[in-house]
């Protein structure tokens, strides 16, 4: 009896001692597995692809242009590209030896300003090609055309803001082409834009501190006030009290 309970014993003390080599041998299996793994990262983390995510060459900066379109840092097109991409802008753009034009597929002075005009204003805001060339252009085609004024004068409360929306951007080329539209539209609808010229003069007025800007906003001031009348200068004096009439 007494060597049943002793072989019995045995036995237990042998099982146990399996039972705890198997957990050792598991815990050394993770622990080897954490181990590779952490390997991984660390060779991946110092890889020179890595590497050069983190720290990017100068000549990435100086080349904009090889950033992957797809990666993440593609982002939506803007409403005018996607009108423009859509044919929603009835002109296309021909590429010229010395310079571009745009081929309308029907004359412009059968186009409807409505919403077209609007269109080509809120397209003055992009910056990449072809879309600043197409906005600018077909902006200044537009009111060339017959009846220009009778079709754009209704549209200036919505035209206006968009304008104005150019005029405060803080890329220098937007701002320039929001100038050079305003004052196209000036000769268009004369005195009419009077009323809607003191929304604009603000960020004209702040644009005149810098050097580079001083001379083109006072030509354009003298236009207004050309198209506009005395009621223009009345504007453009309170709300640019250094502004000096083409009349002095």
């Amino acid at each position: 009896m007494q060597k049943s309970e002793c072989h019995g014993g045995v036995q237990l003390r042998n099982r146990g001692a399996d039972n705890c080599d198997q957990r050792t041998s598991s815990s050394i299996q993770i622990k080897h597995r954490t181990t590779v793994q952490q390997g991984k990262s660390s060779s991946s983390t110092n890889s020179p692809e890595s590497a050069r995510k983190s720290h990017p060459r100068p000549s990435d900066k100086l080349n904009p242009k090889t950033i992957n379109p797809f990666g993440e840092q593609s982002r939506a097109p803007s409403a005018f590209a996607a009108i423009y991409s859509k044919g929603g802008i009835p002109c296309r753009l021909v590429h010229g030896s010395v310079k571009h034009r745009l081929q309308w597929e029907c004359p412009p002075e059968n186009l409807p300003f409505d919403p077209l005009l609007i269109t080509l204003a809120e397209g003055l805001r992009e910056t990449k090609h072809p879309y600043t060339f197409v906005s600018k252009e077909g902006f200044r085609e537009l009111l060339l055309v017959q009846g220009a004024p009778e079709k754009a004068v209704p549209l200036l409360p919505r035209l206006v803001p968009v304008l104005k929306a150019a005029l405060v951007h803080l890329d220098d080329d937007v701002f320039a082409r929001g100038l050079n539209a305003l004052v196209q539209l000036s000769v268009v609808v004369g005195p009419s834009l009077n009323d809607h010229l003191k929304h604009l003069l603000t960020s004209l007025s702040k644009r005149l501190r810098d050097k580079k800007f001083k001379e083109p906003i006072t030509s354009a001031l003298q236009k207004l006030e050309q198209h506009g009348g005395s009621g223009s200068l009345i504007i453009i004096k309170s709300k640019i009290p250094t502004y000096c009439s083409i009349c002095c």
